[in-house]
């Protein structure tokens, strides 16, 4: 057993200060000893899938980032693992509990994820070796997963046993309680606009130096076919993780950060917007884009039509929620978002559809992503 600061400096050596990641017993000491460092900045997620895109979001601003979670999580992390840092090679250090660990005696619901934790990694092509039980094993164990990641550009895990480090207390300040933000209503009645629409008059006014998140599906195929940016990045899979991965990239730079999401991806992970309302990055404008229906698949209807999201947005902590259905709206909204301090979450309801013969990316996500992060650090 050793302690957790045996791990945590060497790795803050290394250069890894950005931790995510949602609780488990057997990471009680880790996660105890991240909150209490200063130095050390941690996000408890509302998933593990979205703590996987909050290191994605991090690594985009340049930062070496960690992720922990309970093995039984690993389900939850599959769909980013394999449709975010997969396509678009972004390295992450997971730190992966072994519940129900052959042999040794666990709950039930442990069994099955217990026997398989090694073979699901290696199914995701994700390299793993045991969490050092010992301090002359850390050097070797952080050593081998950079080499790792820096050989694949892809996750590493580090699979941890019960009882393999020491707890030495939590130092938690209490959770910030915010005055709850203003609603805005700037419907006007009409047809409501297409999504090629709202996304050229996003394109007049989105300030240069902006860092843009589009959703998967036809919103970043759509922006990409209007403008292809190197401060665009277009979501090619990860459905809902788009407003984590902008977080992550917003908690780093000074810069605006815009996340162009969806209705149903929004519902996917509508726990998100409750993690960032409680860290409440003042650069941060998230728009939903809300059309009622699955357009990529074939128009399926959403239940965004009882949803409104400005609300769940201010219940969540936001700054402000505003509620449009129409470009002026949208200008007004966007252009008062970018001159006041958030997180902003403009609701804008528009009609499906999308442009005819709608292209893809031509830019590989993984060239996309360094594009994207080489600018950021050149503004940095």
């Amino acid at each position: 057993m050793i302690p957790a600061d045996a791990f945590l400096d060497a790795a803050r050596a290394r250069g890894y200060a950005f931790y995510a990641g949602v609780p488990c017993s057997f990471l009680t000491p880790i996660i105890n000893r991240v909150i209490s460092d200063p130095a050390i900045v941690y996000v408890g997620a509302t998933s593990e899938g979205e703590a996987v895109a909050l290191a994605a979001g991090a690594w985009l601003a340049g930062r070496r980032t960690v992720v922990m979670c309970q093995n039984s999580g690993l389900g939850n992390m599959v769909n980013p693992l394999t449709s975010l840092n997969f396509p678009f090679r972004i390295p992450t250090l997971l730190i992966v509990t072994w519940r129900g660990q052959p042999g040794i005696h666990d709950e039930p619901q442990h069994e099955l994820m217990g026997r398989i934790t090694g073979a699901l990694l290696e199914t995701m092509r994700i390299g793993h070796r045991l969490f050092p039980r010992t301090g002359d094993e850390v050097d070797d164990a952080l050593r081998a997963a950079d080499l790792a990641m820096a050989a694949s550009d892809r996750p590493f895990a580090l699979v941890m046993e019960k009882d393999t480090v020491r707890d030495d207390g939590l130092t938690q300040p209490p959770p910030v309680v915010r005055p709850r933000g203003v609603r805005h209503d700037l419907r006007e009645g009409g047809a409501r606009p297409a999504r090629v629409a709202v996304l050229e008059r996003f394109l007049a006014v989105v300030p240069d130096e902006a860092l843009v998140i589009a959703t998967t599906g036809k919103c970043g195929r759509e922006l990409f076919t209007l403008a292809d940016r190197p401060q665009h990045l277009y979501q090619v899979g990860s459905m809902g993780c788009a407003s984590a991965m902008g977080l992550g990239l917003a908690l780093h730079t000074a810069r605006p950060v815009v996340v162009l999401d969806g209705d149903g991806a929004a519902l996917m992970k509508l726990g998100t917007l409750a993690t960032v309302g409680a860290q409440a990055p003042r650069n941060l404008v998230h728009v939903v884009l809300d059309n009622g229906v699955h357009d990529s698949t074939g128009g399926q209807a959403t239940v965004s039509a009882n949803v409104e999201f400005a609300d769940v947005a201010l219940a969540s902590g936001y700054q402000t929620g505003t509620r449009i259905d129409g470009l002026a709206g949208f200008e007004v909204a966007l252009r008062k978002a970018f001159a006041e301090a958030g997180p902003h979450l403009l609701h804008i309801r528009i009609a499906p559809g999308s442009l005819g013969k709608l292209g893809r990316p031509t830019v590989t996500p993984a060239d996309v992503a360094r594009r994207f992060r080489a600018l950021v650090a050149g503004a940095a």
